[in-house]
């Protein structure tokens, strides 16, 4: 016999009296305001996770909308460039002049103008050398020494020869400050007016082997020949906004560039026997290219595979030629902020047009025979799929050039021109991390004439504005590319190791100051709107809202609280909470359930509730104590007489004045009452707990006994008045099962082991070795064929020989 204790609910079980006054209209009736108390504890002192963000932001003003779209006095300056430059191929050097003509379109007076002077980063006391630090030199490669070594000696700064007036023709008081030059004007530059001087300089090209950058020279010793990836190599005015004046912070050389639109027309001095790739259209192909190209160029046109324009075997024999003098290679670009070139003997030349509607746009890619076959086989592809894709999510690629090279630079990205580094083996093999390596790179570098060369954001202060916005799209690209596509970031679940890492700061940290830079400029944000589109907005509001941003600043300067305000102008949803958590903390997603009960209404009728509390008591388990305790003789046993009412009394028992109490109580109720007492639902209380301190959805599903499942997806407002922790109610006719948070790992939660109930076991393996660890085998699985497949024909054809040799 269960002892007759009073009932103690199990774990996950809790009986409620639900009354009458409990439902109202269907809902939970509202409880009685509380009168404040007196209280000594300390007051709620929880961050507000959902407070509105305007005291952050910068106030709305004539220039930039409330909305997030450019103001109806919105303004940007224009420079317009023409540029004569001749590459010295025996000593790596250029020799340039160029006319600028700057046009004022602020409501400021200027009394002189700032430009940058990028290469002066490779000079020996530059503020990038000074400000290198290291934890350990005793770990320092051979490469690392060499290139510590050779940046204290090379000087490849700009060294500026000629700085005038060009109406006056006279000389133009200059000062130099490190990577910036001020230039001052003989008289005020109103607003409206234009100024046009100009500018003789030259300077020593890095050799990218030794000394690194984003632009540079790769030699080749088998043959002689050179490379020549060229940028940042002319002196390019700063950016003079209504947010920062004139932005010219110094080049460090991770905080890229802040530039202003404008038109190029770029006169490239090469040896006649270079092909050269660059920024615009190409003028005067009769002077510099053959009839046979120029015919191969009008084929690409309406082929629907790439062509060659420089064969492999054209470009092998290139290798050999001696230059018999220079050609001059003339190019065009309209409204752009940048310009960029390749040059070399070397030259495999592919291409493939692309029309955008009507609008024609030639892809084509520039390599040597050492990229091959790795580069005929996907590059000028991935050119196309990038600009049909981002496309889509943006705007039509407006430019009529886009061009992937492949050099000493290993991805770098300037208008209609990219510099990208993947290659094959020696043996032509190349391992599934270099093909998805270099396919990914070609998007993401061709991407980036969408952010920032189209949408034009400042680079030296926002990392993320471009490389974020870009990661994102490269990521929704690779996943059209192919089934199963190897994408390094966008997926929620990549970048769980990121979020809980230490040493981190908030996406909103200036370009120079970013630790951890490539998941916090990069993976953070591509993944924080790819949970923005598939798990807050939803794809059609999200689609729509980052169309709009990027159609509304095509050829504008935005900030970040432009991209905020449009995002949320345009989907109609509050999203302060989501840029407060992923771009202003360094919090993390974990969620936790810390407990689940279950609830059931009371329905007061004892041949129910107390059969109920019976089976409840009969289940529970039998201690020690009560099973060893049975063999005692008890004392009510050997004496009788002290037995009595209570001693065979079992309060679970149902008597009448328990049915009379409960017929004269069913009768008070109404008969939508007695349908709310009669129900036969189960209540869940589920109680998370916000660990990690980003508040996000709650998103769970919860199994039933009868194998069935039902998905939950809860806003994140459900944290606005608790953001530590949250009870939400389930109910069902059924009987739970099991809870599991994030079931698609959708919100990047760093602990999936709180994330279920009950808790399960947390399954790993670990790895026996003896010795040393080996290696990974197979990193180039086409090798290890090709191996395997030679191996097979090494018999056969030893065999023909002997044959042969017998006959």
């Amino acid at each position: 016999m269960k002892p007759k204790t009073p009932l103690k609910l199990p774990y996950v079980v809790c009986l409620v009296v639900l009354t009458a006054g409990f439902f109202s209209s269907g809902v939970l009736a509202q409880r009685p305001m509380p009168q404040a108390q007196p209280d000594d504890g300390p007051k709620f002192s929880q961050k507000d996770k959902f407070r509105q963000m305007e005291e952050i932001l910068p106030t709305p003003n004539i220039a930039r909308a409330a909305s997030g779209a450019p103001g109806s006095g919105y303004w940007q300056q224009k420079v317009d460039y023409e540029i004569d430059i001749r590459l010295d191929d025996k000593t790596q050097e250029l020799f340039g002049k160029e006319a600028i003509t700057y046009t004022n379109n602020s409501q400021d007076k200027l009394s002189y103008v700032w430009l940058q002077l990028d290469a002066n980063i490779h000079r020996p006391d530059s503020d990038a050398n000074l400000i290198r630090t290291t934890d350990d030199v005793s770990r320092m490669g051979f490469r690392g020494l060499k290139m510590m070594l050779a940046s204290e000696a090379f000087d490849g700064g700009f060294n500026i020869t000629r700085c005038e007036d060009t109406r006056t023709r006279k000389p133009l008081k200059h000062t130099i400050v490190k990577t910036m030059m001020r230039v001052d004007l003989p008289g005020l530059l109103d607003p409206g007016q234009s100024f046009k001087f100009e500018i003789d300089w030259n300077y020593k090209i890095n050799d990218s082997s030794v000394i690194g950058g984003r632009s540079g020279c790769e030699f080749f010793e088998e043959d002689g020949n050179y490379i020549y990836e060229v940028a940042q190599w002319f002196p390019r005015l700063c950016a003079y906004t209504d947010a920062t004046g004139w932005q010219h912070k110094q080049f460090l050389g991770r905080g890229e560039f802040t530039l202003e639109m404008g038109d190029y027309v770029v006169r490239i001095t090469a040896p006649n026997d270079h092909i050269v790739a660059s920024t615009g259209t190409l003028l005067n192909p009769e002077q510099v290219l053959t009839e046979v190209q120029r015919q191969r160029l009008e084929t690409a046109k309406t082929t629907e595979k790439p062509v060659f324009i420089v064969t492999p075997e054209e470009a092998k024999k290139n290798e050999s030629n001696k230059p018999e003098g220079t050609k001059t290679w003339i190019f065009k670009a309209d409204q752009v902020r940048d310009f960029a070139f390749a040059s070399s003997r070397k030259f495999i030349w592919d291409a493939m047009q692309h029309n955008m509607g009507d609008f024609p746009v030639m892809a084509m890619s520039f390599y040597p025979n050492e990229g091959e076959p790795l580069w005929s086989k996907f590059s000028t592809h991935a050119i196309i799929h990038t600009l049909e894709v981002y496309s889509r999510y943006t705007f039509d690629y407006p430019y009529p050039v886009a061009i992937s090279v492949n050099g000493p630079v290993g991805g770098m990205e300037y208008p209609m021109i990219c510099f990208n580094g993947p290659r094959p083996e020696k043996d032509g093999t190349y391992s599934a991390g270099t093909k998805y390596g270099l396919i990914s790179v070609v998007i993401h570098e061709v991407g980036h004439n969408y952010f920032p060369m189209i949408v034009n954001s400042d680079e030296r202060q926002w990392t993320w504005m471009d490389e974020g916005l870009n990661s994102f799209l490269q990521y929704l690209a690779e996943q059209e590319w192919e089934d199963g596509y190897p994408s390094r970031s966008g997926e929620p679940r990549d970048i769980v190791n990121y979020m809980k890492s230490r040493n981190q700061v908030p996406i909103m940290t200036n370009s120079e100051s970013i630790l951890q830079f490539g998941p916090n400029a990069y993976s953070k944000p591509a993944t924080a709107l790819n949970i923005l589109r598939e798990t807050i907005l939803g794809r059609e509001l999200f689609d729509y809202a980052f169309k709009e941003y990027a159609q509304r600043w095509k050829f504008k300067r935005p900030m970040p609280a432009d991209f905020f305000r449009t995002m949320e102008d345009a989907s109609g949803i509050d999203l302060d909470w989501f840029w407060r958590g992923w771009f202003y903390s360094n919090e993390h997603v974990d969620l936790a359930i810390t407990d689940v009960r279950q609830l059931n209404v009371d329905t007061k009728n004892p041949e129910t509730e107390k059969d109920i509390r019976r089976q409840e008591r009969d289940a529970s388990p039998e201690s020690n104590s009560e099973a060893r305790n049975k063999e005692l003789v008890k004392r009510d046993n050997r004496y009788p007489d002290l037995k009595d009412f209570y001693t065979d009394y079992d309060e679970l028992d149902v008597t009448p004045e328990d049915l009379e109490n409960f017929e004269r109580y069913f009768k008070s109720l109404s008969e939508e009452e007695k349908e709310l007492v009669a129900t036969k639902r189960n209540f869940y209380l589920i109680s998370i707990e916000n660990i990690g301190g980003l508040v996000m959805p709650i998103i769970y599903d919860a199994e039933f006994e009868d194998g069935t499942k039902q998905h939950v997806r809860i806003p994140a407002e459900i944290w606005k008045q608790d953001n530590e922790k949250v009870t939400t109610l389930l109910s069902t006719e059924k009987a739970l099962k099991s809870l599991t948070l994030d079931p698609r790992l959708e919100t990047a939660d760093v602990a999936l082991e709180n994330n279920y109930f009950p808790p399960r076991i947390a399954k790993s393996r670990f790895e026996m070795f003896k010795g040393s660890r080996f290696g990974r085998g197979g990193d180039n699985p086409m090798r290890t064929a090709k191996d395997r497949d030679n191996a097979k024909k090494k018999p056969v054809e030893e065999e023909v020989k002997k044959d042969g040799e017998n006959e």
